[in-house]
């Protein structure tokens, strides 16, 4: 891991962006640092996340998929259900439950409500490998540790507002 930085580099971008663009309000230049610290922070949880789940051969997308088919009442999900749920392309969850096939944690069945459709279905192994990481997940609350509950709880909030107004949701 690189050194740390002396300075916080997207506090200096803010600096730079109020010189550069002084007439913009103020509320600009504390979105812009806001929305490039959500992007780093995506970065640094999507790693960490990664990492804690590479003992389980998994990535953070494959265990959202193997959680999602655990919570489903049958253990199983049309694959257009799992991009809706997990609100990805349907290229991105066919590559997701063929990964997650290939390693033997879920398996494709015809979906027999649907003769075209295919249900992916989580294996026996699969829910271990869910169960076991989903452990791993929280005792590191999901990456969040450094944050109070308090602030975990408000962040929640604060981005759920903006998932909304993006249609995300029926509020």
């Amino acid at each position: 891991m690189p050194e740390p930085l002396p300075f916080d580099p997207i506090a200096r971008a803010g600096e730079l962006w109020q010189r550069h663009w002084p007439d913009d309000p103020p509320d600009v230049h504390v979105a812009m640092r806001a929305v490039t610290s959500i992007m780093r922070a995506q970065q640094i949880l999507l790693a960490e996340l990664d990492g804690m789940l590479r003992p389980f051969d998994i990535t953070f997308s494959r265990y959202e998929a193997l959680v999602l088919l655990v919570h489903s009442a049958q253990g199983a999900l049309p694959l257009s259900k799992i991009g809706e749920r997990l609100q990805v392309h349907a290229t991105s969850v066919t590559n997701v439950v063929d990964r997650l096939e290939a390693a033997g944690l879920v398996r494709r069945v015809p979906n027999p409500r649907d003769g075209r459709g295919t249900l992916a279905v989580i294996t026996d192994e699969g829910r271990a490998v869910a169960h076991e990481a989903t452990a791993a997940l929280n005792k590191a609350r999901f990456g969040l540790g450094a944050v109070p509950d308090a602030d975990t709880e408000r962040l929640f909030e604060i981005l759920r507002v903006l998932r909304l107004d993006a249609g995300d949701f029926a509020g």
